[in-house]
């Protein structure tokens, strides 16, 4: 009987084989993992529709996860049984289902939002101007490259975003410059010369790129938090009440 890391492995490859993003393959192996470790380590064959029942009712009833946690969870548990074990799980009913309290969502409207985005400065406004003014998402934003760009027609080509789906989206006037100072900013980059010695150049390239978009990603959250509640007290009271229910 594989052992759970080489079951794993086999995972990962599945869902590379069909084109999930990382992010799903990240979420799919630590469900996986949560379950097995659960029911005591026990290996999934030995397990089947009952075990994972239990598993997700233990979400919903002790953890009190949120309805797209649990799904997720199922979708995971569903892609190791079928894709990977190839065993048909029996119809799962009978299980606790997660529930969220209905709320109003606080939205900003175009003041507030204005007012967020000009308390930020450098990378985290550029990106948050691309967040609002173009539509992406954090990841794409944070993955854009200069070929995608179109500053001719104004443009920006969203390649594999969410569904592994390209897309075109609008590329506003008011980040046309700043946007431009960041492509000569990059070509500048590109030509400074490496150290001869420097054997890893691709990989040192690729990590520093990995770390800046880990850098700013953790800089706008952390921004966009305080700006939101410095800009929109009505979100801030919102987000107060929201932490302490």
């Amino acid at each position: 009987m594989p052992t759970p890391a080489r079951l794993l492995d086999v995972v990962r490859a599945e869902i590379r084989l069909r084109h999930y993003s990382y992010r799903t393959q990240k979420a799919y192996v630590h469900w996986i993992l949560r379950f097995i470790r659960f029911h005591g380590r026990k290996h999934p064959k030995s397990m089947g529709g009952d075990e994972v029942r239990t598993f997700l009712s233990h979400l919903a009833t002790d953890l009190q996860v949120s309805p797209a946690t649990q799904a997720q969870a199922l979708s995971a548990l569903l892609f190791l049984y079928k894709r990977v074990l190839h065993i048909d799980l029996p119809w799962i009913d009978d299980v606790v289902r997660a529930r969220r309290p209905k709320r109003l969502p606080t939205v900003l409207d175009k003041a507030e939002a204005r007012r967020v985005i000009a308390h930020l400065r450098g990378d985290c406004w550029l990106i948050a101007g691309l967040l609002y003014g173009s539509g992406l998402r954090l990841l794409e934003a944070l993955r854009l490259r200069v070929k995608d760009l179109d500053l001719y027609h104004h443009r920006i080509m969203v390649c594999d975003g969410k569904g592994t789906k390209d897309r075109v989206t609008i590329l506003p006037d008011a980040l046309l410059e700043p946007l431009c100072r960041q492509v000569e900013d990059v070509r500048t980059l590109s030509a400074t010369p490496s150290p001869p010695n420097s054997s890893n150049r691709v990989a040192t390239s690729a990590l520093s790129r990995s770390s800046w978009a880990t850098r700013a990603s953790r800089r706008l959250r952390s921004t966009l938090t305080s700006s939101t509640a410095a800009a929109s007290p009505r979100a801030a009271r919102s987000t107060e009440l929201a932490q302490n229910q």
